[in-house]
């Protein structure tokens, strides 16, 4: 089976990327299992400091996501979504429908993760165990974490439908080309996105991410 090539650079911020987005999401699990639990539970065991585990994943998520949003906007514009995409999606009985199908899932999945890194900035530690579960930011960031999560599974799934396998397995091979080393990686660098859809993308999510670094400051 070959496997397509993909660039060094994006395996290494998608697999970071990945790994945090996925810790994120089940730490952030075990603390609604910990403290919450009105829409069913499992039996995890206690962990005194399940809050101060997903805010350290989360915070590094936070740091990594500018460079990756950078790298997505900048250098994988393909893989996102475009204006001729919206006319595409309409065409879901040809490759190129589930092509513009998987591009909206990977801008949905920046959108998501920018939503989720904004709401949890804005929690406090205090809140969950003294019991107050119906703090505004708290059930902000339950609706984040499930729009991450259905992101990320439509990611994975789409990702299936339009590489299959093949496409899958690729982030994850280990060779890097000759002509695919960190002083070509910039290559290819745009100043700008490629269509006003996506600069409009591309405000709202480093809108976001600034305000998650912000937004702290005044919620003291």
């Amino acid at each position: 089976m070959r496997l397509p090539y993909q660039p060094a650079l994006l395996r290494l911020l998608h697999g970071a990327a990945a790994i945090l987005v996925i810790l994120a999401l089940i730490t952030g699990f075990w603390v609604y299992n910990t403290y919450d639990k009105r829409w069913g539970s499992l039996a995890l065991p206690t962990l005194e400091d399940i809050q101060g585990i997903h805010g350290t994943i989360a915070l590094t998520f936070l740091l990594l996501l500018p460079v990756f949003a950078l790298y997505s906007f900048r250098l994988g514009q393909r893989r996102l979504l475009e204006e001729q995409s919206l006319h595409q999606l309409k065409q879901m009985n040809r490759p190129t429908g589930w092509v513009a199908l998987h591009r909206l899932a990977n801008t949905v999945m920046l959108l998501a993760t920018t939503f989720a890194v904004i709401t949890g900035r804005m929690m406090k530690e205090e809140w969950l165990p003294a019991g107050e579960i119906n703090r505004a930011w708290y059930q902000a960031h339950l609706v984040a974490w499930l729009c991450v999560f259905i992101s990320l599974a439509l990611h994975v799934l789409l990702g299936a439908k339009v590489g299959g396998v093949p496409l899958l397995l690729s982030m994850f091979k280990w060779n890097v080309r000759d002509d695919d080393q960190p002083r070509s990686w910039l290559r290819g660098f745009k100043l700008n996105p490629a269509s006003s859809l996506l600069k409009g993308i591309e405000i709202i999510v480093f809108g976001g991410i600034g305000l998650a670094f912000l937004l702290p400051v005044f919620n003291s």
